[in-house]
């Protein structure tokens, strides 16, 4: 996963080139709170929070429910943006 380059077509101005980025977040918490004694119920956490930093072992708790972030429904969405602009000009004035 991640930004990848890929060059389509190439127009008056330069080439065309295709990015992709997949942006992942973690909803719903899944966790089945009642299995020890045979039932199902889960908290009703809606979505993930990591607990800590980014790098430590809590960014893989939840704030909200304590659970591993393993037991939220996980949502991949993926963006594509097309840019026909010439590889050599810049935005900046």
């Amino acid at each position: 996963m991640g930004l990848q380059h890929e060059p389509q077509k190439t127009s008056s101005s330069g080439p065309v080139v295709k990015k992709e980025r997949s942006l992942v977040r973690y909803k719903e918490c899944r966790k089945n709170h009642a299995a020890n004694v045979g039932g199902y119920a889960v908290d009703g956490c809606l979505e993930f929070m990591a607990a800590g930093e980014e790098g430590t072992s809590d960014a893989l708790r939840c704030a909200a429910c304590n659970c591993h972030r393993s037991f939220h429904r996980r949502e991949v969405e993926t963006v594509t943006a097309v840019c026909g602009c010439p590889s050599g000009s810049s935005s900046r004035r």
